[in-house]
């Protein structure tokens, strides 16, 4: 048995870091995930530093609170290596997710969340039969419940994007987490057989189009994606930069009003201009 020292160390470091950045703003700025910053500027750090930051308090203690009841479970079981590697995995593999979707955005986020995602969802496979139960709520959900749950619906919010939540974040952490939990324990496979496979080809299914569909299009513009006819006066403009020009125009368009405020003009010519990309 382990204690659970870098659990409550990291929770420490978090809330710490957080409740300064309330009051320092260019702490925030120094540590806040943002593509723009990552891309251009090479500053790495931004993947990890982010996760000690939060929005508020409510963020903050939700996020501390699943990191305390799950990750006190995983270090003293399995080790703070085993413990260390699935957290900061999800929280890079979320935010590696987020930086792929959003790359082309002015986007910024912060937040524990995809580490602490991968916690939970790690943790259901570690320890078969665990139910997750929802603070002041006595009942608990079934483990393989909660999975499906979970997947479902951060697919959807991500896709949808009207919240201001993450959902990127958490999909890509608890993926990410779940498949170091099998490099350290092999064993799960075996312990939810079912349930693993189904969640590996429901994810794997779920990346697949998040990646090669960033800007969130409908799916059956992007189910034929490689064959959409263009009309005559959507034809990419014979200069280069009008093209630019228009393509950024549209990109911005999204960024303030996400993709269905488009119109089906601007929807053909983003795709014209993408499918153009891709043959490059």
């Amino acid at each position: 048995m382990h204690d659970s020292i870098f659990t409550y160390s990291i929770i420490g470091i978090t809330v710490w870091t957080t409740i300064y950045a309330f009051r320092n703003s260019s702490l925030e700025e120094k540590l806040i995930f943002c593509p723009r910053y990552i891309l251009a500027e090479k500053q790495y750090h931004r993947l990890v530093t982010s996760a000690f930051l939060h929005a508020n308090w409510r963020h903050l203690f939700f996020n501390m609170f699943g990191l305390y009841a799950f990750g006190r479970l995983i270090e003293s079981i399995h080790g703070p290596l085993m413990f260390l590697s699935i957290y900061f995995a999800g929280i890079i593999g979320g935010d590696l997710l987020a930086l792929w979707l959003h790359r082309n955005h002015e986007y910024r986020a912060y937040g524990a969340s995809g580490g602490v995602c991968g916690i939970v969802f790690a943790a259901i496979f570690l320890f078969p039969g665990i139910g997750v139960s929802m603070m002041f709520i006595p009942i608990s959900i079934p483990g393989w419940l909660y999975v499906v749950i979970f997947l479902t619906s951060e697919f959807h919010g991500t896709i949808k994007g009207k919240d201001n939540v993450g959902h990127d974040a958490h999909l890509g952490g608890a993926i990410i987490s779940l498949a170091t939990a099998t490099a350290f324990k092999p064993e799960i496979v075996q312990w939810s057989p079912k349930l693993y496979a189904a969640v590996m080809l429901l994810s794997l299914g779920m990346l697949a189009y998040l990646i090669k569909n960033p800007l969130f299009l409908p799916l059956k513009t992007f189910m034929h994606f490689g064959s959409v006819s263009v009309p005559k006066k959507l034809q990419v403009p014979s200069s280069p930069a009008q093209e630019t020009e228009r393509v950024n125009k549209i990109l911005d368009k999204i960024s303030q009003k996400r993709i269905k405020s488009l119109n089906k003009e601007e929807h053909e010519l983003l795709l014209r201009a993408s499918r153009k990309s891709q043959s490059k």
